[in-house]
């Protein structure tokens, strides 16, 4: 009898995503039956799959605690992949803060809550000092910023600012109030440099061991708008990782609550010492760009 697989997206990502056609015949080629529903269509019976697998769910921001809901009722239905606690962990980026107190090297960040002051939370970041804590950071040495959700993806409502622009500043602060006013926690960061010249390496982990890595090119240009649709264009490019940047993903990926996921991809990029640092940590729905990995899929 084969079994039944949901590899699960989004009406709008499905066409996008470059990892469905591959995953299709992979689960075909063992005898699944395999289908791509939507995570929001109510006519879905997900207790008829034997697994669903969340894969390209890309339009859930603006509806976070639906799709919350919609993990924790498909999980007690079917076996789902990656399971509602890792899922709840690695949709909000405070995990950067977990990371960092277990001691696995992130970017410096800072969060700002709604009913922080914005003005403040802002003007405290942009003294010029070391980076502390994650909890804490400064922009330190870095001579621009990001001002982005802590939960979020593919870059939208993301932006990068000059630290010494006044107008930058003036935007940057409207960019983190809106976001406070939405409800939402938002993140200020050093932009790092080594972005612009090296992009950034992604860490592909699949059943618990590293399958391949690949170069993602920088997204955030300055002064540019916000991402429209889903997310922004990417250069992506296959990447050998530097053994430094092995042992940070190694550490990141140990450090995630409860036994290995099925799926993870860890984001690094190099800090103006040239070391590596953790930007992301996606067990959601994360791009795992199958064709520069040969049997990944």
């Amino acid at each position: 009898m084969s079994r039944r697989i949901a590899l699960v997206t989004a009406r709008e990502a499905l066409a996008l995503d470059p990892d469905m056609p591959p995953l299709l015949a992979a689960f075909t080629a063992t005898g699944c039956e395999v289908d791509t529903p939507c995570w929001d269509d109510p006519a879905v019976d997900w207790a008829g799959f034997d697994a669903a697998v969340l894969r390209s769910t890309w339009d859930y921001v603006p509806r976070a605690a639906e799709f919350r809901a919609f993990v924790d009722r498909v999980s007690r239905l079917t076996r789902l992949h990656n399971p509602p606690a890792r899922v709840a962990w690695s949709l909000d980026k405070h995990y950067l803060a977990d990371l960092a107190s277990a001691g696995v090297p992130t970017v410096p960040t800072r969060f700002v809550e709604p009913g922080d002051a914005a003005a403040a939370a802002l003007r405290a970041f942009l003294t010029r000092g070391a980076p502390q804590a994650t909890a804490e950071a400064t922009i330190g040495a870095a001579s621009e910023y990001v001002v982005k959700p802590a939960i979020g993806a593919g870059s939208k409502d993301a932006a990068r600012y000059r630290a010494n622009s006044a107008d930058d500043r003036a935007r940057a602060l409207e960019h983190l109030a809106a976001l406070l006013a939405a409800g939402r926690s938002a993140m200020l960061q050093p932009y790092l440099a080594s972005v612009d010249a090296d992009g950034e390496t992604a860490m592909v982990y699949l059943d618990g061991r590293l399958s391949h890595a690949i170069r993602k090119g920088p997204l955030l240009a300055p002064g540019a708008g916000f991402v429209e649709g889903l997310f922004a264009v990417e250069d992506i490019r296959p990447r050998e990782p530097g053994k430094d940047e092995g042992r940070v993903a190694k550490a990141a990926f140990n450090a995630i609550p409860g036994s290995p996921p099925l799926y993870a991809r860890v984001d690094l990029v190099r800090d103006c010492e040239n070391a590596p640092v953790v930007l992301e940590l996606e067990l959601v729905e994360p791009s795992l760009f199958l064709e520069h990995g040969p049997g990944a899929a």
